[in-house]
């Protein structure tokens, strides 16, 4: 089974321990980012979605003209924009950069956050019922050789059709994330892959199954899963737990200007996380979970602290648990993307390779 490596590119230079001091949309610095995830051996990238930031879609495409083989992974969240409309901006996208699109379905935990859009679907089991009619539209767009008629709770569509259908056979690859049950019925259905935090070994087992078990009643293969977690290198393990409290030190010094701080709603994901921080501070065999503490798992905020061949070995391990994606993003996002590339990526790659050869498992 392949593995894939996937980046994660901002609007502008900031994270947890860097306040922005350049505009909110930095074309200059997305550029440099962009092209130093091709260099460093990246599969793709994710252009994140929020209700106040700049929109991905357009991020991407940006993105796309200024590279010549990192594909995205655009975040979008159902309810916002009319479904034959989006699958067709994809599918457009798709034709124009060689196939090189792929989407990241985001239901949305946060209600406060929603609101900023005009979404006032609060139960979070509807909007995932939304996303799932949602995405049998997109999905019918891109797919349906003649009009089709879609009649649903939240979407109706009379004699809808696409002329433009993306140039990857069978529709654009998906990516569902999301940690409640719904979440996992709705990936059963719909992902291609299916987007995981970075959790305990424990954690991505029972995950993992109840998506294979969701898959199955819908009578689908299994999804492959993306784990997403933030290497923290250095040459030695001491020296990168050292940087790694350097990291909790400064990230805790700047939250008042960062604004990563604890949330007043918790999503089920942040939820996970949270309780695994609750067991200690570092969990298996390197996975830190202080970030996580300190902004309430607002995001991807679990950390694999090690020198390069240690964290390779604990991505291998995920690996054998069914992980073929890793979503990996540093504190200092450029800096670090760089030096992934270094080490990290070849590395795991290598040792990948080296455990399906002793399992006979013949690369895709």
């Amino acid at each position: 089974m392949p593995v894939e490596f996937i980046g994660f590119i901002t609007n502008n230079n900031a994270s947890e321990t860097i306040v922005r001091s350049g505009p909110v949309l930095d074309p200059p610095y997305i550029e440099t980012v962009a092209k130093a995830h091709e260099l460093a051996g990246f599969d793709r990238a994710l252009l994140a979605f929020h209700s106040t930031t700049p929109d991905a879609l357009q991020v991407a495409q940006h993105v796309l003209t200024i590279t010549k083989q990192l594909k995205v992974m655009i975040a979008q969240r159902p309810g916002f924009t009319a479904p034959t409309l989006l699958a067709r901006q994809l599918a457009t996208l798709d034709q124009f950069y060689g196939g090189r699109v792929s989407l990241h379905v985001i239901t949305g935990g946060n209600a406060i956050e929603l609101r900023q859009d005009g979404n006032t679907l609060d139960d979070k089991d509807e909007r995932y019922a939304r996303t799932s009619e949602f995405l049998d539209v997109v999905r019918l767009e891109w797919t349906s050789e003649k009009p089709f008629n879609y009649s649903g709770k939240y979407y109706n569509v009379e004699n809808g059709f696409s002329q433009v259908k993306p140039l990857q056979k069978g529709g654009i690859y998906t990516f569902v994330g999301g940690g409640s049950d719904a979440a996992v019925e709705v990936a059963g259905k719909h992902a291609d892959t299916f987007a995981l935090w970075g959790e305990s070994y424990a954690q991505v087992r029972d995950v993992t199954a109840r998506v294979r078990a969701a898959a199955a009643r819908h009578g689908r293969p299994t999804p492959r899963f993306s784990l997403s977690v933030r290497p923290i290198l250095a040459d030695t393990e001491e020296k990168a737990w050292a940087k790694a409290e350097h990291i909790l030190e400064r990230a805790t010094a700047l939250q008042d200007q960062t604004g990563y701080r604890r949330p007043n709603h918790a999503t089920d994901g942040a939820k996970r996380l949270l309780a695994l921080a609750d067991q200690g501070t570092r969990i298996d065999k390197r996975l830190w979970t202080e970030i996580a503490k300190l902004t309430g798992a607002n995001s991807n905020t679990t950390a694999l602290v090690g020198a390069p061949e240690q964290v390779a070995e604990v991505f291998a391990d995920y690996y054998d648990l069914g992980v073929s994606h890793f979503l990996i993003r540093g504190f200092d996002p450029l800096v670090d993307a760089i030096d992934y590339g270094r080490a990290l990526i070849p590395l795991t790659r290598k040792l990948i390779e080296a455990r399906d050869q002793q399992r006979g498992i013949a690369a895709e």
